[in-house]
C-alpha cells in the first residue's frame, strides 16, 4: 500500500451528508440507505439499553459516595449547586457537581433508589453510542457505524461504567458529542459548530476537571489542518470556541471562588477550601506526578509505562480492539494519502487517533491515583479507529496490501483476545480458544476475499466481527451480571494475580493490598462489620445499615443540623442513605480535608448540630493531609461514653461522658 492511492468511490449505500441535525430525521436516516441500516440501528440502541439496564438495581446504591451527594442535592438546592455530600451543606464531594446534577434531579423527579441514580447512566451509555455511529456513519458508511457502536457498547469497561452512578458517564458522552460536533461542523467550517464544542467540553469539565481537556490538544490540530477555509479564520474560530470553554466549563468555578467561604460548603479533596486547588492538585497536576496532597498514601498505583493499557489490571477492561485500532489508524492514513487537506476521513483519523493517543499515554504515564475504570473514556476512539480505518482498507481490497494489512490485523486481534482471555483462566476455558481458530480462519478468507462471491465475503466478514467482539462482549455480560459496589468497581472475571474483577467493588482497595487503620475511637474490631448487622464501612465502601441503627439514630432528630458525623464520606454516606438525613462526613473522603477543625466540630457539638458520632470511621493523614478528623475522634472517645446500637459503635454528643 503506497501513500498514492487514489481516494476509493463513495462507499455504497452511504449517505450525501444530510444537513438535517434533528434526532427524528436522524433516527429516519438518508433516503439512500439501504433497507438494513434503520433497523439494525435501532436494534444496535435497543440492545445497548437492555445491557446496560438489565438488573441495573442489583448494585444497589453502586457507589455510595455519589449516591449520597445526590441525595443530598435532591433535598437542598444549596447542595444540588455545589455539589454536596450532605444537605446540611458541611462539605462538597470531590468533583465538580455536573453529573450530581443529572442524578439529584432523577431523585427529585422519581424519589431516591437505586434505579433513579442509574438509570441515566445507562441511558448516556445508550446516547454515547448512538452519537459514536452519527460520527463515523458521517465519514465511513452506516456499516463502520454500525461497527463503531457495537465495539463500544460491548467494551467490558463501558458496560460496567454505563449501569454505575461514577462521572465517567456523563464525562464519555459529552466528549463523544464533542467529536460528533466537529465532525459536522468541519464540513462547512461552521463557527456555531466549533462554539458548540468549546461548551461541551466545558460542562465536560465540569463533570471531571481536566480529564476532559486531554482531547483539546487533538480537536484544535484537526480544526486547524482541515477546516475548509483560511488559516486566519481557522485561528480565530478556534479562540472563539476556547473562549465559550472557559465560560462553559469556568462559570461555576468562579462562583465557588468568589463567595465566602463562611457561606458555601468546604470544598472536598482540597487543603485551603479552594475548588482552584482541587482542580490542579488533587484532581489535577498531582494525578500526573504522584504527589496529591491528602490522597490515602504514596505509590503502587501500578506499574507506570506504555505497557500499563494492556497489562493484566487494564487489559481485560478496554484493550481488546486496542491493537487493531493502532494499526488501522496507521494504514487509515495511509490509505488517504495525499488526499485534499480537507479530507473528512483523514480529519476523523486524526481526531479519533490524537483522543486515544492523548488520552491513553496520560493513563499510561500517570503516577497518581489511577483506577481502571478511568479508561472508559478511550472506548469511543478505540472503537472509531477500527470502524474508520478498517472501512478504508476494506474499500481497497483489491490490493494485496490491503488484504495482508486486513488479515494481519484479524489474526493478531484474534490471538490478543486469546492471551485476555487466558488471564482468566477459569472463565469459560472453551471460549479462547474458539475465539483464536475464529479469528485465524477468518483471516485466511481475508487474503483470498478478492476471489469469494458476496456469500462467501459476507460470511467471511461474519465470522471476523464475531472473532473480534466475543470476548470483550463475554466479560461485558459477565459485569452486567454482577453486581458492582464500592469506590474502585471493575469490569470482568477475576484476573489472576490482579486481585481486580470477579465481583462487587472489583479492585483491589489499597495501595499495597492493606487498608489504613482505622481512627482513634474506633470500635473494637468485632463490632465494626459488614452486612446486614451494620458497621463503619471502610474508605472504599460504605457499610450496609440496619433498620434498627438507622431508626435509633434518625429518633428525635428534630431541631439538629446533621443526624450524626462519621469519618470519611463513604462512612458518613451509608447511614445518610440508610436515614435520610445529613450526615455530616468529618475530613471528606479520605478524612484528610481539614474539615471541620478541631475547634469547628466543638462548637458544633457546643451549639447543638450534631446529635450521634459513628466509631469506627476509616481515614487518612498522609500525604501532607490533615490530622483534623484522628483529632476529633480522639476528642469525642474522651469525652463520650460508647454506646452499641446492633452492633455499630456510637456516640451520643449531647451527653459528655461522667
Amino acid at each position: 500500500m503506497t501513500a498514492t492511492l487514489p481516494a476509493p468511490p463513495a462507499v455504497p449505500g452511504a449517505p450525501a451528508r444530510p444537513r438535517a441535525g434533528r434526532a427524528a430525521r436522524l433516527l429516519r436516516g438518508s433516503p439512500a440507505d439501504p433497507r438494513w441500516v434503520r433497523p439494525a440501528l435501532l436494534g444496535l440502541l435497543g440492545a445497548t439499553g437492555v445491557l446496560y439496564l438489565w438488573d441495573l438495581s442489583a448494585s444497589g446504591w453502586a457507589n455510595a459516595f455519589y449516591a449520597a451527594a445526590a441525595q443530598a442535592g435532591s433535598q437542598s438546592w444549596e447542595a444540588f449547586f455545589y455539589g454536596s455530600s450532605d444537605a446540611a451543606n458541611a462539605i462538597t464531594v470531590d468533583k465538580p457537581p455536573a453529573s450530581l446534577w443529572v442524578m439529584a434531579l432523577s431523585v427529585r423527579l422519581f424519589g431516591l433508589s437505586s434505579w433513579s441514580l442509574l438509570v441515566p447512566q445507562a441511558l448516556m451509555g445508550v446516547a454515547t453510542v448512538g452519537l459514536l455511529y452519527l460520527a463515523v456513519r458521517r465519514v465511513a458508511g452506516p456499516g463502520a457505524g454500525l461497527v463503531a457502536g457495537v465495539a463500544t457498547a460491548l467494551t467490558p469497561v463501558a458496560a460496567l461504567m454505563f449501569r454505575f452512578d461514577n462521572p465517567d458517564a456523563l464525562l464519555v458522552l459529552l466528549m463523544t458529542a464533542a467529536a460528533y460536533v466537529l465532525t459536522r461542523s468541519l464540513e462547512r467550517a461552521s463557527t456555531r459548530g466549533l462554539v458548540g464544542v468549546g461548551v461541551l467540553l466545558g460542562f465536560a469539565f465540569l463533570t471531571k476537571t481536566l480529564q476532559a481537556v486531554l482531547v483539546v490538544p487533538g480537536f484544535a490540530l484537526v480544526w486547524l489542518v482541515a477546516a475548509p477555509t483560511t488559516l486566519r479564520r481557522r485561528v480565530l474560530q478556534l479562540l472563539g470556541a476556547g473562549a465559550a470553554m472557559v465560560v462553559a466549563g469556568g462559570w461555576w468555578v468562579a462562583v465557588v471562588e468568589l463567595v465566602p467561604e463562611s457561606m458555601r460548603p468546604y470544598v472536598g479533596g482540597s487543603q485551603t477550601n479552594s475548588v482552584w486547588e482541587l482542580i490542579w492538585g488533587y484532581n489535577g497536576l498531582g494525578r500526573l506526578t504522584g504527589e496529591e496532597t491528602g490522597s490515602v498514601g504514596g505509590g503502587g498505583w501500578g506499574q507506570t509505562g506504555l505497557g500499563r493499557t494492556f497489562g493484566a489490571e487494564v487489559g481485560g477492561q478496554v484493550a481488546w480492539l486496542l491493537p487493531a485500532a493502532l494499526v488501522l489508524l496507521a494504514a487509515g492514513l495511509v490509505a488517504v494519502g495525499r488526499a485534499r487537506r480537507t479530507d473528512p476521513r483523514r480529519a476523523a483519523l486524526l481526531t479519533w487517533g490524537t483522543w486515544l493517543g492523548v488520552t491513553g499515554l496520560t493513563f499510561s504515564l500517570m503516577a497518581g491515583i489511577f483506577h481502571a475504570y478511568y479508561t472508559v473514556a478511550l472506548a469511543p476512539a478505540i472503537a472509531a479507529l477500527v470502524a474508520v480505518g478498517g472501512a478504508l482498507v476494506w474499500q481497497r481490497r483489491d490490493r494485496v496490501e490491503a488484504r495482508l494489512v486486513l488479515a494481519v490485523t484479524m489474526a493478531g486481534t484474534a490471538l490478543w483476545a486469546w492471551v485476555l482471555l487466558g488471564r482468566s483462566a477459569d472463565f469459560l476455558p472453551w471460549l479462547r480458544w474458539t475465539v483464536l481458530a475464529a479469528g485465524l480462519v477468518a483471516a485466511l478468507g481475508l487474503l483470498a476475499v478478492d476471489r469469494l462471491g458476496r456469500a462467501a465475503v459476507a460470511g467471511v466478514l461474519a465470522v471476523g466481527l464475531l472473532a473480534g467482539v466475543t470476548g470483550p462482549a463475554a466479560y461485558a455480560l459477565q459485569t452486567a451480571a454482577t453486581p458492582q459496589t464500592g469506590s474502585i468497581p471493575s469490569a470482568g472475571p477475576a484476573v489472576a494475580g490482579t486481585g481486580f474483577g470477579g465481583g462487587p467493588g472489583g479492585g483491589a482497595p489499597f495501595r499495597g493490598g492493606q487498608p489504613p487503620a482505622a481512627l482513634p475511637g474506633a470500635a473494637p474490631q468485632s463490632t465494626v462489620t459488614r452486612g446486614p448487622g451494620g458497621g463503619a464501612g471502610s474508605l472504599l465502601g460504605a457499610a450496609d445499615v440496619s433498620e434498627e441503627t438507622a431508626a435509633a439514630l434518625a429518633a428525635d432528630a428534630d431541631g439538629y443540623t446533621w443526624v450524626a458525623a462519621a469519618v470519611g464520606s463513604n462512612t458518613a454516606a451509608g447511614y445518610q442513605l440508610a436515614t435520610g438525613l445529613p450526615v455530616m462526613a468529618v475530613g471528606g473522603f479520605n478524612g484528610s480535608d481539614p474539615s471541620p477543625t478541631l475547634e469547628q466540630f466543638q462548637q458544633y457539638v457546643a451549639d447543638g448540630e450534631i446529635r450521634w458520632f459513628i466509631g469506627g470511621g476509616t481515614g487518612m493523614a498522609a500525604d501532607g493531609g490533615s490530622s483534623a478528623s484522628a483529632e476529633i475522634a480522639a476528642w469525642v472517645a474522651e469525652n463520650h461514653t460508647a454506646q452499641i446500637v446492633d452492633g455499630v459503635t456510637v456516640y451520643d454528643l449531647t451527653q459528655p461522658a461522667s
